[in-house]
This record gives C-alpha cells, structure tokens and sequence, in this order.
C-alpha cells in the first residue's frame, strides 16, 4: 500500500482540499499522513478527518506567513524528515517553497493552489515588492525542484509557467469538493460572497460598491482580518463573519446570487460551493472563471461596480432566469468532483519514478 505525506493548512481553501483528497484516497488504497503546517486544526476541522487518515500537528511555520527565507527552509527540512520518519512513498507539498532548499528521498509532486507570485501579476502588476520578491523566488525554485508541479486550472498553470519559467507547463487536475447538505430552505434575494474577504485579491471594493448601488442586498462570509495583518473595510455589504460549514451551507440553501469579483482565482472552491447548491453565478471574467464557468455564469469585467449590481438586480428580478442559471451551474459543477479530482491525482502519483535513497537500500 502505498503511504502519501500530505501538506495542508487550515487557514484557508487547502484544508478543504487536502482534507477532501485524503478521504477519497483512502479509497484507492492510499494511505494519507496529513501534515499541518502554521495553525493547529480547530476541533471542527479535527473532526473532518476521515477514517484512515492520520493527522500530524507539526507546528512548522506556514510558507506565506514566515517571517524569512531560514523559516520556510526550516519547514521543508521538517517535512523532510516526517517523510522519512513515516517511511512515505510519495511527499505531496501543497507549499511548493518547501521543496526550495531541500531534497527529499521521496518524489516529490508540488500543487500550487496560490502563490505571491502571480497574485502580484494579477492584482498589482508591475515588478513585486523587494520585501516579497524571496516568497515567490522560493515558490519558484520549489516548483523547478519538484518531480511533478500540478495546477487546479489550464489558465493558473499557464500563468504560473511564464511567472517562474518553468520549464513545462504543470499538469491540470482540477479541484473537487464535496456537496454539503442543505437544509430546507425558501430562496433569499439576496447576492452572496464568502471566503478570505481581506484578500485584496477577492477585490471586495467592488462589491462593495456595487451594493451601494443595487437594490438587492449584498452579504459577504468571512475574515475581514488576514493572519498577515491585512484588513478591508465594508461600508455597503454587510459582513456575516466567519461561519462555520453549516451556516455557509445554509446560506447556500437560499440560493442566493453567488457573486466574487476576484481579480486573481487559481479555481475558486466558494464558487463550486455555490454552483453545486444551484446559485446562480455573477462572476468576473478573469481566465480561470471562463475556463471553469463559461456558458453556466453570467460574466462582469472585474472592476466594473455597476455591472455587478445590474447582473444581480436582473437575476433576482427575473425567476426564469435564475432558475436557469442555477441550473446550468449545478449541472457544470458535476465535472469537478472529489472523485475526479482523487483519480487525477492517484494517475499521477503512479508516473512518479521511485527514488531509492541510499541509506534504504538493503545491504
């Protein structure tokens, strides 16, 4: 059987995949080790553990929240050693930084799900700050040092190869999530965004703008406060806080307008949330959303505060049309399954060649 370490952090959208993928590999006779790093699980998260899956506490520091470039080596080193100590087949780095500094006696298979990087390309543009400039140098050689670089979407894997010059485009699986149980619940005209709100990536200004402007109430799910200690004010959506799973999905249950104005979307698992529970998607036309969502959203270029209140006000007043977009969403998100998602990842891991490290080899 084969043993695969496993990255995670529970501070944003990868908890939610590393925590999806090792359930669904359990059951292709897989076995996950998952190992945290920055801070330790919440009791919920704790509990969304699947059975089969070990889960280690490693109090390494986080890639994007390290103070330096020794913090970031330090971790790689550690997760280096848990490879060993768990005698892993395959290390899986949800961090690619952390395979920078390091050799690993494992393949090593890098997902870059966000990086500094292209998140500067696309929402500040330009060369990056000189405080930030080691983050993505690090991403960087981590990903050229990797057996395997793999992307949720074609549009971020392109992005990421003219960012680092990769030598090869990485390989696509895409992400899955999986359904969450909707309680009973009459539709709410309301337009709805959720996720990690105090990214500038997310671009809440324009939401908050464009509910300034329409009718329809706009409500926002999430931290207004980053662990980096970025903020962003609201003056027009009103902000829900973070909730936990069955408060989002009971926002999801009202079908409300699911709406991001994201500038910088590697997939967009809020997205798939929202469309697997048959919300209509107000989104903006960045690639990666046209990529995933074309002909299942309606589309708004991305600063455009007026087009997203009037995308909104029209949907909500016009049934038919709602219906038919929710429709065509929920039917689009049964192509980006956990299952899917596992398969991709389980083919991948068996075109990794087996290095032997030397202390392993029998005498």
């Amino acid at each position: 059987m084969t043993r695969l370490l496993l990255t995670a952090d529970t501070v944003g959208g990868v908890w939610q995949y590393a925590t999806d993928l090792a359930r669904a590999l359990v059951g292709h006779g897989i076995e996950p080790v998952l190992a945290t790093l920055g801070p330790r699980p919440s009791s919920q998260q704790r509990a969304s553990i699947a059975d089969g899956v070990e889960l280690v506490e490693t109090d390494l520091p986080l890639d994007w929240l390290a103070a330096g470039p020794h913090d970031v080596s330090g971790a790689g080193e550690g997760i280096a050693r848990l490879a060993d100590l768990y005698r892993a087949d395959i290390v899986q780095l949800n961090a690619p930084a952390l395979a920078a500094t390091v050799r690993f006696d494992q393949p090593v298979a890098a997902v870059a799900h966000s990086c500094v990087g292209s998140w500067w390309q696309a929402v500040k543009g330009g060369c990056i700050d000189a405080h930030l400039g080691w983050r993505a140098e690090l991403t960087g050689a981590g990903l050229r040092a990797a057996d395997r670089v793999v992307a949720p979407s074609g549009a971020f894997a392109a992005m990421l190869r003219q960012c680092y010059d990769l030598p090869e485009t990485p390989v696509v699986v895409r992400n899955g999530r999986r359904p969450a149980r909707l309680p009973e619940a009459g539709p709410q005209d309301i337009a709805f965004t959720a996720g990690r709100l105090w990214d500038e990536g997310k671009n809440l200004a324009t939401l908050d703008r464009a509910a300034a402007i329409a009718r329809t109430p706009f409500l926002a799910a999430g931290p207004l406060a980053g662990p980096n200690g970025t903020t962003v004010a609201l003056d027009n959506v009103a902000a829900a806080g973070s909730l936990a799973d069955s408060e989002v999905a009971r926002q999801f249950a009202a079908r409300p307008v699911f709406v991001s104005a994201a500038l910088y979307e590697p997939f967009g698992l809020a997205v798939l949330e929202a469309a697997q529970a048959g919300c209509a998607l107000v989104l903006s036309d960045i690639p990666t959303f046209r990529e995933l969502w074309d002909g299942a959203a309606w589309f708004v270029y991305p600063h455009d505060a007026d087009g997203f209140a009037h995308a909104v006000d029209a949907i909500v007043g016009d049934p038919e049309l709602r219906a038919r977009l929710g429709d065509a969403a929920c039917e689009r998100a049964a192509d980006y399954t956990v299952a899917r998602m596992a398969a991709g990842m389980v083919a991948l891991y068996r075109g990794l060649e087996t290095r032997v490290a030397p202390e392993r080899v029998a005498a």
